[in-house]
């Protein structure tokens, strides 16, 4: 009877412990999706001569899905669609700049302890894709190019699940030097971009790191 009271203990200690680790597993386990729309600047290389971007370009948009490992650390995967036109001074032309990217995620709440409870700023940086389109009479002066991209989000909590934010971000163009002639083959780009954005980080599981 004993042996088996012993057994009984044990296998309900056992349970209890699995069962409290893998639920603490699950609060670890935070995912949020965001969505963000604002204005962008193509930074085009000295082969454009020519053919300029306005300063500020409109739309950016951006989602992503993003999942933290830990208070600190984490990772996401976001798509960014840019449109752009040209400025008085260059001919006609628009031009559709995608990208794709894998990135660390990184909160900075324990070096910015000095900021109120609500704020949280989170750095990003990871490689990806860029793909440039123009459009119209360029359609054809398309690249397919490597990127790295880095930036920062400031978030002001509305709730535990909810946070509205902006995003400042620059995305380096990994691509080579070869290049559409632009004096035969007209406008095309290859270049780096900058965006700011305003959107919602919304939590997809119980996140308390949101």
């Amino acid at each position: 009877m004993r042996t088996n009271l012993k057994y009984n203990l044990l296998l309900g200690l056992l349970l209890f412990v699995t069962s409290f680790q893998m639920m603490a597993q699950r609060q670890t386990e935070k995912w949020k999706g965001q969505i963000s729309v604002g204005v962008n600047n193509p930074l085009e290389n000295s082969q454009s001569a020519g053919y300029y971007s306005k300063y500020i370009n409109f739309p950016s948009v951006n989602l992503g899905v993003q999942h933290m490992f830990s208070e600190q650390l984490g990772a996401k995967l976001d798509l960014g669609f840019n449109r752009s036109t040209s400025n008085s001074d260059s001919p006609e032309f628009k031009l559709n700049y995608t990208r794709v990217n894998v990135q660390a995620v990184y909160s900075l709440a324990n070096l910015l302890r000095f900021m109120p409870e609500r704020i949280l700023v989170v750095a990003h940086a990871g490689p990806g894709f860029s793909f440039s389109k123009p459009l119209g009479n360029f359609s054809d002066n398309k690249y397919t190019y490597l990127n790295a991209l880095g930036g920062l989000e400031f978030h002001y909590g509305m709730s535990e699940n909810i946070s509205l934010y902006t995003d400042v971000g620059y995305v380096l163009a990994l691509s080579g030097k070869d290049k559409y002639n632009p004096i035969v083959d007209g406008f095309s780009f290859n270049g780096d971009l900058i965006y700011i954005s305003f959107g919602i980080s919304f939590s997809l599981s119980g996140c308390q790191y949101c």
